[in-house]
């Protein structure tokens, strides 16, 4: 099996409704966002997919909601956690590479999607 990741970053406020403490609050995060792919083979030229492809795919996506509130896109039903926003990038890449959807556990697939709200603090996404 084959692994590669890329990072990716942005920034944006949201609050959490039906949450008791200090994320009740508007406040906000520099994210760190990574999207693993897996796979069992590689392409003619010996690469599970291009870096540069997927790369281009997070940022894409990332950039919708860097510098925004989080809890005026719908997709978050008010409540933008990590995991949440892990999911939306998930569907977001899926969007612009749908090739990258698991289908048969043989081709190269995105595999999860890690969100990271500080250095300590993770939430990841694994599709069905």
């Amino acid at each position: 099996m084959f692994q590669v990741r890329v990072k990716a970053d942005f920034a944006a406020a949201h609050f959490l409704r039906d949450y008791h403490g200090k994320c009740e609050n508007l406040h906000g995060h520099n994210y760190k966002v990574y999207a693993h792919v897996q796979g069992k083979n590689l392409d003619e030229g010996g690469m599970l997919l291009d870096f540069t492809e997927l790369k281009k795919a997070l940022k894409a996506v990332c950039d919708k909601i860097d510098h925004t509130n989080l809890n005026d896109i719908a997709f978050f039903e008010q409540n933008p956690s990590a995991e949440r926003i892990a999911m939306y990038i998930y569907e977001g890449i899926i969007e612009l590479i749908p090739g990258l959807k698991k289908t048969d556990g043989e081709s190269a697939y995105l595999y999860a999607i890690d969100v990271f709200e500080t250095d300590n603090n993770r939430a990841r996404y694994l599709p069905d």
